[in-house]
């Protein structure tokens, strides 16, 4: 009769020690014995007549020893499960000095030694006594602005000038590498491109004035061009961003032609043409439509930056204790690969905050009953869908939209990703009802300020 005993070698680190007698494991051995004699091909042997004798002659000894092992296994595996023993990751065969010789000739009481690594009991940090900031973006009439015209460009109608008159004329040009004296360089970089005139620097605009097709001016990208656009020319030009030499090549601009865009006016067409699924008829209505999407985009990023802190917080104020000596040496033998010690205590820190994390967000579904369903998981497929190919939610759903979300169902990786983030954003969502978060209206600046501060804080 096989026993199991636990005894404590560390902080949440017990040794369980197995003891199996022939009883445990000799009846499967010569269950196995039989079944192999049926399977087995031997030459002058029928399938299926072969004699136990020989077969336990030629491979007794590995299927003894598996017998034994499978014996070993249920015991350590019926033990967890009647002690009801949460453990992290697999228990560990202990090194033994001297391991038991497995030997089918002599079935005595073998004993195996595993240790395991138990999970901490501890309490979830009360955000409910955090200092917490909703941050929320105030949307200018400047940024409505600036998002209208953007759009009246985009949708505007692109007309041919005879010269450069103002800075929104739009250029196209050749680059021809040159030497200082206007020569062009033999195997040197030709390159098309297509700006606005108001890309130039302030200073080099003035050149441009009154210019017409066919004109041709020479130029150095670093006195033509302000830090932003140069790292984009120069780029374009298949040139190192950061290198001051190649910044100040010579360049011969030839225009190959002057155009300028046509805003489109405030009428139904054009807010048709932005906003095909809406019911717009006057440029208020517009500038709302605009104003709530700017809202949208920033009320996500603050959402966003607000989870970080959450994560945080619950992790650097949540006390849990870890079987430190036990995981590190399960990272060392229990992945894929063998780690070194050196490896081991370089990750180990990341791998504890994420196995933080980990038992954080497993107490709370646990204790909150949070679900993720099936259908959570069709309407995340759905919303990314309609994301990617830029649909809004349809009441008259097309066939094959089912047919696409019946299809990313039945793939594994898809349903445990989304499964993931749903269960996620539950937690984050169940953690916020916990806040005293105070509201607080930023500008643009000051928000991007505090998410900047935020990351250098964190990394």
């Amino acid at each position: 009769m096989a026993t199991v005993t636990r005894e404590n070698i560390g902080l949440l680190n017990d040794k369980i020690t197995i003891k199996v007698a022939g009883a445990d494991y000799l009846p499967s051995f010569e269950k196995a014995l039989k079944n192999y004699s049926k399977q087995a091909n031997i030459p002058g042997f029928r399938k299926g007549m072969v004699p136990t004798g020989m077969i336990k002659k030629m491979h007794g000894q590995s299927v003894f020893a598996d017998e034994v092992i499978k014996a070993v296994e249920k015991e350590l595996s019926n033990y967890m499960v009647n002690e009801k023993l949460e453990i992290f990751a697999q228990p560990l065969p202990l090194a033994q000095s001297e391991g038991p010789k497995i030997d089918m000739n002599n079935p005595v009481e073998y004993v195996f030694d595993f240790e395991v690594g138990l999970k901490p009991s501890f309490s979830v940090a009360d955000l409910s006594k955090e200092k917490m900031t909703r941050y929320k973006v105030t949307v200018t009439e400047e940024m409505i602005n600036e998002e209208a015209t953007r759009l009246q460009v985009r949708h505007g109608k692109m007309v041919d000038r005879e010269a450069v008159t103002e800075d929104d004329n739009v250029l196209n040009v050749v680059f021809t590498e040159t030497d200082a004296n206007g020569n062009e360089v033999e195997g040197g970089i030709k390159k098309d491109n297509s700006f606005l005139v108001k890309y130039f620097a302030q200073p080099f605009r003035g050149t441009l004035t009154g210019k017409k097709k066919d004109d041709v001016v020479n130029l150095q990208i670093n006195k033509a061009f302000d830090e932003k656009e140069r790292e984009w020319i120069l780029g374009d030009l298949g040139l190192d961003k950061h290198d001051e030499a190649a910044a100040a090549k010579f360049f011969n601009m030839t225009i190959t032609k002057i155009g300028f865009v046509e805003k489109a006016e405030f009428n139904e067409e054009f807010f048709k043409a932005v906003y095909p699924k809406k019911e717009i008829k006057s440029e208020a209505d517009f500038r709302n439509e605009i104003k709530e999407e700017i809202q949208s985009y920033w009320d996500k990023q603050t959402k966003n930056h607000l989870q970080h802190e959450i994560y945080h917080v619950l992790v650097d104020h949540t006390k849990i204790e870890f079987p430190e000596s036990f995981l590190k040496r399960w990272m060392q033998t229990g992945g894929e690969q063998p780690k070194s010690q050196e490896e081991v205590e370089h990750e180990f820190p990341t791998f504890a905050n994420q196995l933080k994390w980990t038992l954080i967000t497993d107490k709370l579904v646990q204790e909150n009953n949070l679900e993720v369903k099936n259908e959570d998981i069709e309407a995340f497929a759905k919303q990314q869908l309609f994301g990617y190919m830029g649909m809004t939610m349809q009441e008259d759903e097309q066939p094959w939209i089912a047919e696409y979300i019946t299809r990313m169902m039945k793939d594994r990786k898809f349903v445990e990703d989304a499964y993931h983030r749903i269960q996620t954003e539950k937690v984050f969502d169940l953690v916020e009802t916990k806040l005293n978060a105070v509201e607080k209206p930023v500008t643009v600046d000051e928000f991007s300020k505090e998410a900047e501060k935020h990351q250098h804080h964190h990394h």
